[in-house]
């Protein structure tokens, strides 16, 4: 057993069984927009304002691909950009209501697609779900500091 009490190879195994989920989850995605200005959107939906110098960094992108990918968001009405009131200088993408509503609806569709799987399981797999829903939302707060770092 490791100093986690589980066997050897187990966090192999839920690592791949949730990466597995997680590809084939986001296979089911909606198309009308890149994994990258989805994740953005996404990343400001949690996190508030943000520089493109950041978002670049946590979309892992370049920061000109970043300005070009808000460029083409502004323009449809998700982002808008404004002033920094601690640092003039500064610039801050924000999501505008329609970039907060369609967050928010890919975020129901997502669900709803688990939902429909989950429905699928017997009772005893669907209790074991729930008696790992605090850990899970454990893992996905861990890898969201680790990915977006502090907010700003």
């Amino acid at each position: 057993m490791s100093r986690h009490g589980t066997a050897p190879g187990a966090s192999a195994a839920i690592g791949a069984a949730l990466y597995g989920l997680a590809t084939r989850a986001a296979r089911r995605l909606p198309r009308d927009m890149s994994l990258t200005s989805a994740a953005t959107l996404a990343t400001l939906h949690r996190t508030g304002p943000r520089r493109i110098t950041d978002l670049a960094a946590v979309e892992g992108v370049t920061q000109p691909a970043m300005t070009a990918l808000v460029r083409v968001m502004e323009e449809s009405g998700l982002v808008e950009r404004r002033g920094d009131a601690s640092d003039r200088r500064v610039t801050l993408v924000c999501l505008t209501e329609a970039g907060a509503s369609y967050v928010r609806t890919r975020h129901q569709a997502g669900v709803h697609a688990y939902e429909r799987l989950i429905g699928e399981l017997t009772g005893e797999e669907i209790e074991a779900l729930v008696a790992a829903l605090p850990a899970l939302r454990h893992l996905a707060e861990v890898e969201s500091q680790d990915r977006e770092g502090p907010k700003r």
